[in-house]
């Protein structure tokens, strides 16, 4: 693909706050790495237990993370807006989505190849440093939200008296 090409996802990486302070030769590589694509309503763009072969930036439209459960069966999570990460599981052997993801209305998204971004961070090792804990700040936010989730499906029922340790 050539620069021309590339050049608005650039910009749009530029503009990000989650790419905030990254040098233009970072912002080209990752660039070299996204295209764009749409989900319509419905669309399921993360199946738990399925390859982690991606991450996406939201441009438009909402996801909702979701987890599943014996239960309940698929219960969300999380919801997702403009701006926000959706994926972090293609950073982490064996690559297998650790939540699933379906689109709530129509999405635009900003599409990064896994297999391509992880060969990006072994050749430029600062690109690495800059990028890893913008993705633990999103690692973290979502292990949060599914222990939030959990502990109402499986705390104890309001007004029991029970309470949780700080």
């Amino acid at each position: 693909m050539t620069d021309t090409v590339k050049e608005p996802i650039k910009r749009l990486l530029h503009n990000h706050p989650f790419f905030a302070g990254m040098e233009e030769p970072m912002l080209e590589k990752l660039a070299a790495c996204a295209t764009t694509r749409t989900y319509k309503a419905g669309h399921r763009v993360l199946k738990e237990g399925a390859c982690a072969d991606h991450f996406t930036v939201l441009l438009s439209g909402c996801v909702a993370v979701e987890v599943a459960t014996p239960e309940h069966g698929m219960k969300p999570l999380q919801t997702l807006h403009v701006g926000d990460i959706l994926g972090w599981s293609w950073l982490v052997a064996p690559y297998r989505w650790t939540f699933s993801a379906t689109a709530r209305e129509d999405t635009d998204a900003l599409v990064f190849d896994a297999p391509c971004l992880r060969r990006a961070l072994e050749a430029d090792h600062e690109l690495a440093y800059h990028l890893m804990p913008r993705f633990v700040a999103v690692m973290s936010e979502r292990l949060h939200s599914a222990r939030l989730q959990m502990l109402d499906l499986y705390g104890p029922p309001a007004g029991s008296g029970e309470r949780g340790l700080s």
